[in-house]
């Protein structure tokens, strides 16, 4: 990877998505938990879920990745709360068709991973950033 393409990948977005992650932390009492972890990098997701009549009612999210893995919990802490099983499981394979088959970018409210299009030539760094989205859609999937 040159230089110039670690500036691409890591651009100022990511980098200060990477530093303010909403709903940092564990719930008390979470209905459902789950964790994620990539297998190439050894980045770490687990999330925790309290529901109510099938949306997210809390979230909070414990992330130990790296700055990729960091942006996309981001981008899913601004919007989770509210949503479905059918609209998380929906955004999880939006964003792995658009980092594996060139798919477009996911449908709104997930269109904040757009920033995240430069990591597509970066295959190796796809399982990061897939992990918060699989770990709240595996914790969805705990409460059918």
């Amino acid at each position: 990877m040159s230089d110039t393409d670690l500036v691409s990948l890591y651009s100022r977005r990511i980098l200060a998505l990477a530093a303010d992650i909403p709903h940092l932390g564990r719930l008390p009492a979470p209905q459902a938990t789950a964790r994620r972890r990539s297998p190439l990098c050894g980045s770490t997701v687990t999330v925790d879920l309290a529901v109510q009549d099938g949306r997210v009612q809390e979230f909070a999210q414990d992330v130990k990745a790296c700055a990729l893995g960091q942006a996309s919990a981001a981008i899913l802490g601004e919007v989770v709360i509210g949503r479905s099983r059918a609209e998380l499981e929906q955004a999880r394979d939006q964003l792995k068709a658009m980092l594996t088959a060139g798919g477009p970018v996911p449908a709104a409210p997930f269109e904040g991973y757009a920033v995240l299009q430069a990591a597509r030539d970066y295959r190796n760094r796809h399982a990061s950033i897939l992990l918060a989205l699989e770990a709240t859609c595996e914790a969805m999937a705990q409460l059918a």
